[in-house]
């Protein structure tokens, strides 16, 4: 797998043997590998999230594990007889591998896709309305596999959205017929027009017609009657924006819903203190917050296998073959360019 291969940090070949191997304070024996491209020396965890660490990686894994699955951070430095800081450290270090395997997945190409997009909140700093929150989550997921393609957070406003859409942008390139299914919030397809769109030239006299670009379909289900408002009422299913005359029409009413995004946020208030509700363990600001999530997404669409699917996401996605262990998840090196360039 390319993903786990090894490379010299130096001038990134995979020409690279071992020389010498060390043992760090846990009793563990490690490698130190020669390449014979620039001749440059360097230990196996350098550039992954093991660099550093002197702690067992079964530790390690057993307090990640724990504090994402409902124990709070503070319970786990009590029960592991460790520090906040540590236990941040090790949050940070394996939510940095998701730009490595975000990047992975759109390597991979995809011949259709029903994206779910959904968003819910938690507290920031202190209890304030829902409206002026920081700790706004938007999630877009795959139906099928269960893959979250996006997990952002941050105030409930354009910007939030347009960083979650320039995601699914990148995803749309990859795939040949993408679904996008919301519930109520039209700003999904909103934003998606403004980044994806094309004009379709017919030979028509006027101006030639905007619309989404060809094999993406935007579908909204409205919630609420609406009698509250003066005008037309509004369409129970709509796709808010126009779309290509070439793009295939093949959703039924019946599929326009959010229903596995909006089960995966009742999973998340569950796993994650930090979106509990009624208790003081919310996110104390929204670095810590973004840090927490990353780690999350790591883990569920890579390691752990779905309840309903029985699978690892990325496996049914048919981005991997099995899933990752803590061992291979730990090995896997940052992006960095070479230093010698």
């Amino acid at each position: 797998m390319a993903l786990l291969s090894l490379h010299c940090p130096n001038c990134h070949s995979d020409n690279c043997k071992t020389h010498t191997r060390y043992e760090v304070s846990s009793g563990e024996e490690r490698n130190i590998y020669h390449c014979k491209e620039c001749g440059h020396y360097f230990s196996e965890t350098q550039n992954t999230p093991l660099q550093d660490l002197k702690t067992p990686l079964s530790k390690i894994s057993d307090v990640l594990e724990t504090i994402n699955d409902g124990m709070g951070i503070n319970a786990a430095c009590r029960r592991f007889k460790t520090t906040r800081r540590t236990i941040n450290r090790w949050i940070e270090r394996l939510g940095k591998l998701t730009d490595v395997l975000l990047l992975y997945a759109l390597c991979h190409q995809f011949l259709e896709m029903i994206i779910e997009g959904d968003e819910f909140y938690t507290k920031v700093d202190r209890n304030k309305p829902p409206s002026e929150s920081e700790g706004w989550t938007i999630i877009l997921m795959d139906r099928a596999s269960r893959f979250i393609w996006e997990l952002r957070c941050g105030e409930h406003d354009s910007s939030l959205f347009k960083s979650a859409i320039e995601t699914l942008a990148l995803v749309i390139e990859q795939t040949d017929d993408l679904s996008l299914m919301t519930d109520g919030e039209r700003r999904y397809g909103n934003q998606l027009f403004e980044i994806c769109q094309e004009v379709v030239r017919n030979g028509s006299v006027g101006r030639p017609k905007t619309t989404l670009t060809e094999g993406v379909k935007v579908r909204i289900k409205n919630k609420g009657s609406g009698a509250h408002k003066t005008g037309p009422k509004r369409p129970k299913y709509q796709a808010p924006q126009p779309e290509h005359p070439s793009t295939r029409q093949n959703i039924f009413d019946t599929e326009i819903h959010a229903n596995h995004v909006e089960a995966l946020n009742s999973s998340l208030r569950r796993r994650l203190s930090c979106y509990r509700r009624k208790t003081n363990t919310y996110a104390k600001d929204i670095l810590a917050l973004q840090k927490r999530l990353d780690a999350y997404w790591v883990l569920h669409d890579f390691v752990w296998p779905h309840f309903t699917l029985k699978e690892v996401p990325a496996v049914a996605l048919g981005i991997l073959e099995k899933g990752l262990s803590w061992f291979e998840l730990f090995r896997i090196q940052f992006l960095s360019p070479p230093i010698n360039v």
